[in-house]
């Protein structure tokens, strides 16, 4: 059976409507039973259909996962209904981790502490837990200690596409384009 990109994209909205959370791309690829190249146009025509009609949803694509999400103009109303909506924050010392982290990926917890000229144990924790960082091998020196680096869900945290998206560091100097890596 062969489906239209038309015939897609509702399908992909109903599943992504039920799912609630975001979903990696694979796996609606594999349910639906079509190319990822398939999926990939079926979602750019779901993106541009509710970007076009007037409707309170969006596509929102965090690396390998897509969401639908309500959009952010109609967050008021929403926190109204739901009487408020408590997002957990990152303490500074994490998000000052999570900083390294992003900028520096993949990077073990002995660099986080050299750059934050403190121990990061708890914040690297929190943050593994929190799903922002996570676990993605081994660093071949002595001791072989763990690097980190963040996830789709540090993505879809601060709205990102992907990371090509953070912002560049400041060096201070005014026209420069270089980064140092010591003022994260």
């Amino acid at each position: 059976m062969t489906m239209e990109i038309k015939e897609i994209a509702p399908i992909v909205e109903a599943m992504l409507f039920v799912a609630g959370e975001p979903v990696l791309t694979d796996d609606l690829a594999r349910a639906l039973e079509i190319a990822p190249f398939q999926l990939a146009e079926a979602l750019d025509d779901l993106e541009r259909r509710l970007d076009r009609a007037p409707s309170g949803l969006t596509l929102k694509r965090f690396g390998e996962h897509v969401q639908l999400s309500t959009r952010a103009e109609f967050a008021p109303y929403i926190e109204k209904l739901l009487q408020p909506v408590q997002k957990q924050s990152l303490s500074q010392a994490a998000l000052e981790t999570l900083a390294i982290v992003a900028y520096r990926q993949p990077v073990t917890k002995l660099e986080m502490e050299q750059i934050r000229g403190v121990k990061c144990d708890y914040s690297v924790q929190s943050l593994v837990k929190k799903g922002m960082i996570e676990d993605v091998g081994r660093k071949d020196v002595v001791g072989r200690p763990i690097l980190y680096a963040t996830t789709d869900k540090f993505l879809a945290h601060f709205g990102l596409k992907s990371l090509d998206e953070l912002p560049r560091p400041e060096t201070g100097e005014p026209g420069s384009d270089e980064m140092d890596i010591q003022e994260i």
